[in-house]
């Protein structure tokens, strides 16, 4: 069938100025032995280059000189990127931050449907998810930066549907793309079984499929057409134009440094209680308190960063087993994996792709969230996804915020390093952090609680120090850790006055003992 090629020859396949499709989410799965031909053959030669990039969370490993993007971070290779984070490749970061390409970002169940409605040729998207917030064309239009806002480019519409506000996200063609699978035979088949993440893939072929553009996909091996079993195949052959075989060293399974970890993809089992617990820190009593507010039985998204402790918590206490976690990246069950390995789990039940995920999501399958908040203001409005010049995205934290019926938000009181003693059922602040998270308003709506309020959710703000609840006459302060002064540890360290309850409590001490905890679900 002459699909098997090299990376070298796959060059000619991308032509200058074409939208390309780039798989992989954050730490795993990207085509970096595609990636790399293309970053040689722009030295060489020129080419490609001026290329709109089309991702969800995009891949790289934080370092400058590292993988995924990073690797065709030179200038004139990209010209633009739609996506919906750019955080995990500094160097497209800061050239999306500083407007030296264009950068459009959208929530990642939206992206995922995108790539649905392309595939299927419709004209878009329409959906509530970004009501009120940076998508919404009454504020920022999904548009990143200055390049964005001067070409002119609609990414989403304000549209009334039978006297609702809705979202419509356009469709729009995809040239080609290089996305990654594990194993593949000669005629195009490609399983998945050793990525600890199915990201958008199989959609990604899809869209580009039909919309008659190129699709290629790197894989570990290739075998004889029948060597694989059916039932792991993710992408028929018939969406796949070519394969390329890549080295090892260009294929690793996540960015940790290690080619294969077993236990992400359930091939063996990790002893969880061989996990040493936490250290008693500002991380861990952000997580305890939010660990209190789960409910035997429920499915529980755990966000990016700070929310992950909250998995950690549960296993450490013995109910983790009471409860399903569950991630954006369409993991189900298991322990989140921190750091580099953002997105994927030890010992999961399930592996979905994000956009079969975010149907679920979407629908309101979700008790409860626990997400990470970077800015809060006094209306209770969030921001995860743009401070100062730093431009990110959102990932799929507004889908999460907008379907859930519950939604915790994590974080440290003030942003920075802080001082502090913890113990003996207290916490003292002896050095506070410089920066101040609770703000008059933030700078870049990523979770509305206007949306909240029409909706009936609960919300609350999970610090080391202040436990605050969204209400109806707003940010409300409801309980505090033993051993702060509400005024000086907290009251003085933000912009505005929350109200204060009259039922303001102290937070369970036993948060704040170098012990466990013993939460039960019995007397729920």
């Amino acid at each position: 069938m002459g699909k098997i090629i090299s990376s070298a020859n796959v060059i000619s396949l991308i032509r200058d100025n074409s939208v390309i499709g780039i798989g992989g989410f954050g730490g795993f799965s990207a085509p970096d032995e595609i990636l790399c031909e293309m970053a040689k053959s722009f030295s060489a030669h020129g080419s490609p280059k001026g290329l709109h990039v089309v991702s969800g969370v995009s891949p790289g490993d934080l370092r400058e000189e590292g993988y995924g993007l990073s690797i065709i971070k030179a200038p004139g290779i990209i010209s633009s990127i739609y996506a919906a984070h750019v955080g995990m490749s500094p160097a497209v970061g800061r050239a999306v931050s500083g407007s030296e390409i264009a950068g459009y970002t959208v929530p990642l169940g939206v992206y995922g449907e995108l790539l649905r409605a392309i595939a299927a040729g419709k004209p878009g998207v329409m959906t509530k998810v970004g009501l009120h917030t940076f998508c919404d064309p009454r504020l920022e239009g999904c548009l990143m930066n200055r390049l964005a806002e001067e070409s002119g480019r609609e990414v989403v519409s304000l549209i009334d549907f039978e006297g609702e506000e809705y979202l419509f996200y356009r469709s729009f063609p995809i040239d080609v793309c290089i996305i990654r699978g594990s194993y593949a035979d000669e005629y195009g088949n490609i399983s998945l079984e050793e990525e600890a993440l199915y990201s958008e893939q199989a959609a990604m072929a899809a869209a580009v499929h039909n919309g008659g553009g190129t699709v290629i996909v790197q894989v570990k091996n290739v075998f004889k057409r029948g060597a694989l079993d059916p039932r792991r195949v993710a992408i028929p052959g018939a969406l796949v134009d070519y394969v390329v075989q890549a080295k090892p060293e260009n294929h690793l399974q996540c960015y940790d440094g290690s080619l294969f970890r077993p236990e992400l993809i359930g091939d063996v089992r990790m002893q969880l209680d061989m996990v040493p617990p936490m250290a008693l820190s500002p991380r861990k009593i952000c997580g305890r308190r939010a660990a209190l507010e789960i409910k035997a039985g429920g499915l529980v998204n755990l966000g990016i960063g700070m929310p992950d402790s909250v998995a950690s918590i549960a296993n450490e206490e013995g109910i983790s087993h009471q409860v399903t976690f569950t991630i954006e990246t369409g993991l189900y069950g298991g322990i989140p994996v921190n750091g580099i390995g953002l997105g994927a789990a030890v010992n999961p039940d399930a592996i979905l792709s994000i956009t079969d995920n975010f149907d679920i999501y979407d629908g309101g399958a979700l008790d409860a969230a626990f997400l990470g908040m970077g800015e809060v203001d006094e209306a209770g409005n969030v921001n995860v996804s743009k401070f100062g010049s730093r431009c990110t995205g959102p990932g799929g934290f507004i889908n999460i915020t907008q379907s859930t019926r519950k939604v915790c938000f994590l974080g440290t009181f003030t942003a920075g390093p802080i001082e502090c003693r913890i113990g003996g059922g207290r916490l003292e602040i002896e050095r506070d952090a410089p920066g101040i998270k609770f703000k008059k308003r933030v700078q870049q709506v990523t979770f509305s609680s206007l949306c909240a309020a029409e909706k009936g959710q609960q919300v609350l703000y999970i610090t080391e120090r202040a436990v605050f609840r969204l209400e109806k006459e707003g940010v409300t302060l409801t309980e505090i850790a033993p051993g702060v002064d509400l005024e000086r540890d907290i009251l003085a360290r933000m912009e505005f006055r929350p109200r204060v309850s009259d039922g303001l409590r102290l937070m369970d001490e036993r948060i704040f003992h170098d012990k466990k905890m013993k939460i039960s679900f019995e007397n729920q």
